[in-house]
C-alpha cells in the first residue's frame, strides 16, 4: 500500500473522550480522511459544539448509528469507540452487513443490520474491552454478561504493537488493549520472556487522571468528589486484571496472578504504574533494566529513561510514548518498575491509530508524532 493513498474512516462512539482524541489526532494524519462520526447524545451536533478545541475542521457532523445511510459509505476503517457489549452488538452487525470474510452466514437482528448494503472488507478498531479476552467464559464473569459475538473473539488480535506488531499488520478485527493493561504489559512482558523476574508476587499500583473514567456524568467524578483527593476503586476486582493476567500468562508460559489496585487521581490525563517485582535467581536491577533496553531498542514510543530518572506524567502528557525505568528495591531479589503513559493516547486512541497504521500499511508513526505538553 503506498503512503500516498488517502483512506476513509468512521469514527463510531466520537463524543467521549477517546472519540475526540481520536478527531485531535486523525485530522493531521496524511493518510486520513474522516468520513463518519456517530453519538448518541450529541447527535445532530457538530463536532466544534461538543469539543470547541476541534472546532473549524471541515469535519462531518454527529449522527446517531440508527440514521448511518450506510449504502452512500465507503470506509476502510471503523473505529469503535464505544461502550463494552454496545461494541460487539455493532460490530457483529457491521460485519454481517459487509460480507466480511471474518464472520460466515449469520442471522443478526440488531440495529446494526441497517448497514445492509455496506459492502466491503472493512477494518475494525475496537477500544473497548468486548474483544480483549480470549475466554469468553472468562468476560461473561468480569462483565456480568454473556459475550454477544463468541464466534468473533478467536479472530480478534490483540493489539499491543510493541509486543504483537506482526500478528496485528494483516489482522481485520483488533482489540486495543486497556489503558492499565498497556502500561503494565510494556513494563513486564520482555522481562517475564526472559526470565529476568519470576511470575510470582507482581504487585502494580496504578493511579489514572480522571478521563480514565469516561465522560458520562457519574456522582464520583463531579469536581468536588475527585478535586484534592485521590482513591483507590475497584480494589481486588478491576475488570483490567483478568486482561493483564491473561497477556502476562502468554508471555511467561504459565498462569501468571497479579495483585493489582487502581487510584483515581485529581488531573485530567495521564496514568503512572509503580509495579514490584521478583527477580530470578542470580539476576539483579540493572539486568532487568538491561533487559528493558535492549528489548525497547528501536521502538518509536517506548523509551527507557537514564540511570536514577524517575517516569512522571508530564513526560508523556499528549503523546503516544511510554517512559519506563527499573529501580532496586531495599528488599532481598526485588525490583521496582515505574510506567507512565497518557492514558487517553498511548492507553487508548493513539494506540489505536498506531494499530490502524501497521493494519494498512502506513508509517507506524503517521499522525504520532507529537511531543508530549509541558506543562
Amino acid at each position: 500500500m503506498t503512503q500516498s493513498r488517502k483512506i476513509r474512516v468512521g469514527i463510531l462512539g466520537a463524543s467521549g473522550y477517546t472519540g475526540a482524541d481520536l478527531v485531535r489526532l486523525l485530522v493531521r494524519h496524511p493518510n486520513v480522511e474522516i468520513a463518519l462520526m456517530t453519538a448518541e447524545r450529541k447527535a445532530g451536533m457538530p463536532i466544534g459544539d461538543v469539543f470547541p478545541h476541534l472546532m473549524g475542521l471541515g469535519l462531518p457532523d454527529l449522527i446517531g448509528l440508527d440514521e448511518v445511510e450506510w449504502h452512500g459509505v465507503e470506509l476502510d476503517v471503523v473505529f469503535c469507540a464505544l461502550p463494552h457489549a454496545t461494541s460487539q452488538e455493532v460490530i457483529k452487525g457491521l460485519l454481517h452487513a459487509t460480507k466480511h470474510s471474518l464472520l460466515d452466514e449469520l442471522i443478526v437482528e440488531t440495529r446494526a443490520d441497517l448497514a445492509s448494503s455496506f459492502e466491503g472488507e472493512v477494518k475494525i478498531i475496537d477500544l473497548s474491552a468486548d474483544f480483549r479476552l480470549r475466554d469468553t467464559e472468562t468476560y461473561a464473569e468480569w462483565y456480568g454478561r454473556e459475550h454477544g459475538a463468541p464466534e468473533l473473539q478467536p479472530k480478534a488480535v490483540y493489539g499491543l504493537p510493541e509486543i504483537n506488531r506482526e500478528a496485528v499488520k494483516p489482522a481485520s478485527l483488533v482489540a486495543c488493549p486497556g489503558c492499565y493493561p498497556t502500561a503494565a504489559l510494556l513494563a513486564l512482558i520482555p522481562a517475564l520472556r526472559s526470565g529476568v523476574i519470576t511470575s510470582e508476587d507482581i504487585i502494580i499500583d496504578a493511579k489514572s487522571g480522571v478521563s480514565g473514567a469516561g465522560r458520562s456524568l457519574k456522582e464520583p467524578n463531579l469536581f468536588v468528589e475527585v478535586s484534592e483527593a485521590m482513591h483507590p476503586y475497584g480494589i481486588g476486582h478491576h475488570r483490567h486484571m483478568p486482561e493483564i493476567e491473561q497477556e502476562l500468562s502468554l508471555a511467561a508460559g504459565q498462569a501468571v496472578s497479579i495483585s493489582f489496585t487502581p487510584h483515581l487521581v485529581p488531573m485530567n490525563r495521564g496514568e503512572l504504574e509503580t509495579i514490584y517485582v521478583k527477580l530470578a535467581d542470580g539476576k539483579t536491577a540493572a539486568d532487568l533494566k538491561n533487559d528493558l533496553v535492549e528489548f525497547y531498542a528501536n521502538e518509536p514510543f517506548v523509551s527507557v529513561l537514564a540511570d536514577g530518572v524517575a517516569p512522571a506524567t508530564r513526560m508523556v502528557r499528549g503523546s503516544n510514548g511510554c517512559v519506563i525505568n527499573v529501580f532496586e528495591d531495599r528488599l532481598k531479589n526485588r525490583a521496582i518498575i515505574v510506567s507512565a503513559i497518557d492514558n487517553l493516547v498511548k492507553g487508548s486512541s493513539g494506540q489505536a491509530i498506531q494499530n490502524m497504521n501497521l493494519m494498512m500499511g502506513f508509517d507506524e508513526m503517521a499522525g504520532l508524532e507529537q511531543v508530549a505538553m509541558f506543562p
